[in-house]
């Protein structure tokens, strides 16, 4: 129950922006009144056809309303109340004691409804638009007369040109691919729906009088997926016409978090964010905003791209100097092996970072632990250090909680990310035994970039020297709750030879000061699965400080109180009375650290 509401919040943002990701479906049907090959009135037949279809618009052409033949019956409105759609009746001409014409079946309410009269010597004929947000759609029932069908396109050529986004027309246009009049549409318009796809008479099509197109000058921010004739030879004698597009997303909904900085290691600096459509990213950088240089990620030779998730590594950076720089995303509406289609492009503000200088003898860094997915416990901690400007922030295990999908660990790494500033501020993440569990556990790697691509590692900041280590489960691998799907061993023997380089190597002997982090704590703490392998290496390495989690309660345990070879320090849990953070501040020779709850109390502060 404790992370339910989390949960919720997290589904509702990502819900509705799937819905609104979803293609549009644009079709076009003569309906012919209802009354099908069969002879039989039968709306709810219509209906199902286009239920089944699923369509977002539909253009209708020939429904009554009211008319004598159709027993008095708006068409229109029984076969929208059937599909759940709203309707919106266009009449060309009086009929019956009624009306007769063209209409528009939608799911979404319009911006605007237009009607214009065409020219029809048959009889009269009319415009129906339908403006919505982000595309025109326009219904027509074409003359049988050529001269007026030419006539009406003069007419829709200059209403389209009225229109930036996309503009458009479907219906029955009563002319045959090959005519003059379909010559004459091209010029203009883009047929998206397939001419050689038959639609009349719907029993055995053998010719296509219905379209949908869209205009030239609008033929822009969308792609089309498909397009179809649906096979229906009874409901009417017009097969329906349907295509399926990807619309742009405007260049504003493409971000879907702002950057978090990862890995400040080896001259570089790793950038993360996501997108909410799939993308081709890249970041520009540089030591001011008017020279920049541009990085993206390639792989074997490859941009890796159409993606939601970007990690974008900036190598070859000078230690102790300022950049700035911005992400930029092009949402990628197609990606198929001889055709790309690109929409807008998204660039953020610019942000800024310092990677730490080899040289350096000072920083200041924050560490939080067992957060468990409370944010008000996390803003309560960020509140009690405003005033500090982190160089750099540790998150010691089991803050992001039982990860069980993609969203749920978006959703509060977004919400750690603006608690600390992670667009300037660089975040390392370390693994408690809460993020090992649930279905997206081993996801879950794929938001971080770890130091040596490993959950463990080492790493300078200055002339100190950090290490950080993976403890995996709190429970043995045999336990009836991980059904037989871990096996820590390997990792953990990985461990001992990871430490016994590092305790030998020239970066660790030469620092001035060496701090260990880990998520279970060796001393302090009932059971470390880690302890008969590491403890051995760790009882003379000659650490200043170990700092430790997971028992969610603070603790301070001097150099030899439980015979530890090193000061060693425990955060606190997730709940309001029981939470910590902690300020790591080194100043040349000194190392102080602080320990501080949600109301500002300090329950340590020593230096080492």
């Amino acid at each position: 129950m404790k992370n339910f509401f989390l949960l919720l919040a997290c589904m509702a943002v990502c819900g509705s922006f799937a819905r609104a990701q979803q293609p549009l479906k644009l079709m076009t049907y003569n309906i012919r009144n209802a009354n099908g090959l069969d002879n039989v009135r039968n709306y709810q037949r219509i209906a199902n056809v286009i239920v089944n279809a699923a369509p977002d618009v539909v253009a209708i052409q020939e429904t009554d309303s009211m008319t004598a033949r159709s027993e008095n019956r708006y068409v229109l409105g029984e076969i929208a109340e059937r599909t759940q759609m709203k309707a919106f009746f266009a009449p060309a001409i009086e009929y019956d004691g009624g009306k007769y014409g063209i209409g528009l079946l939608s799911r979404q309410t319009p911006l605007q409804i237009r009607t214009l009269p065409l020219p029809g010597r048959e009889e009269k004929r009319t415009l129906l638009l339908a403006e919505f947000e982000d595309f025109v759609y326009c219904c027509v029932h074409l003359s049988l007369t050529e001269e007026d069908r030419m006539e009406s396109l003069r007419v829709l050529t200059e209403v389209a040109s009225g229109y930036d986004k996309p503009f458009f027309l479907a219906g029955d246009m009563n002319d045959e691919p090959g005519s003059r009049f379909t010559a004459e549409l091209q010029k203009n318009f883009r047929l998206l729906s397939n001419p050689k796809h038959f639609t009349f008479p719907a029993s055995a099509p053998d010719r296509t009088i219905d379209y949908i197109a869209v205009a030239k000058k609008s033929d822009k921010g969308f792609v089309c997926l498909s397009s179809k004739v649906v096979d229906e030879p009874v409901a009417s004698d017009h097969r329906p016409v349907q295509v399926e597009l990807r619309m742009a997303v405007k260049a504003e909904k493409i971000f879907r978090t702002k950057p978090y900085l990862q890995n400040p290691t080896d001259g570089g600096m790793t950038v993360m964010w996501e997108t909410n459509v799939p993308t081709y990213s890249w970041v520009e950088y540089g030591t001011d905003t008017t020279q920049l240089q541009r990085v993206r990620t390639l792989i074997n030779g490859q941009t890796l791209c159409n993606n939601l998730m970007h990690k974008i590594r900036i190598d070859g950076l000078q230690p102790g100097q300022k950049y700035y720089y911005r992400l930029c995303s092009q949402e990628m509406l197609l990606y198929k092996a001889y055709q790309k289609a690109f929409g807008n492009t998204a660039r953020s503000p610019f942000y800024e970072f310092t990677l730490p200088d080899p040289a350096g003898d000072s920083f200041t860094a924050l560490v939080f632990n067992d957060l468990h997915q409370r944010g008000e416990t996390f803003r309560a901690l960020c509140a009690q250090v405003s005033d500090v400007s982190p160089d750099f922030v540790v998150f010691n295990g089991d803050c992001i909680d039982d990860p069980a999908s993609h969203e749920q660990a978006t959703y509060f790494i977004s919400e750690l990310t603006k608690g600390i500033h992670g667009s300037r501020v660089p975040a390392f993440y370390i693994r408690g035994n809460h993020e090992i569990r649930n279905a997206y556990s081993v996801g879950l790697r794929d938001h971080f970039d770890y130091v040596g691509g490993k959950t463990y590692g080492a790493f300078n900041w200055g002339d100190t020297r950090i290490v950080m280590l993976d403890c995996g489960e709190d429970k043995e691998d045999t336990h009836p709750e991980y059904s037989g799907l871990n096996d820590f061993t390997e990792l953990r023997h990985e461990q001992v030879d990871f430490l016994k380089q590092e305790l030998s190597s020239k970066a660790f002997k030469k620092a001035n000061k060496r701090i260990l982090l880990h998520h279970i704590p060796l001393y302090g703490c009932n059971k470390n699965l880690c302890a008969d392998l590491w403890m051995p290496l760790l009882e003379k390495a000659p650490f200043d400080i170990c700092i430790n989690a997971h028992t969610h309660r603070y603790a301070y345990h001097p150099k030899g109180e439980l015979g530890n070879n090193f000061p060693v320090v425990i955060g606190g849990g997730y709940q309001m009375d029981s939470a910590t953070v902690m300020v790591l501040e080194k100043r040349k020779d000194s190392l102080r650290i602080r320990v501080l709850n949600t109301k500002g109390k300090v329950l340590l502060d020593v230096e080492l």
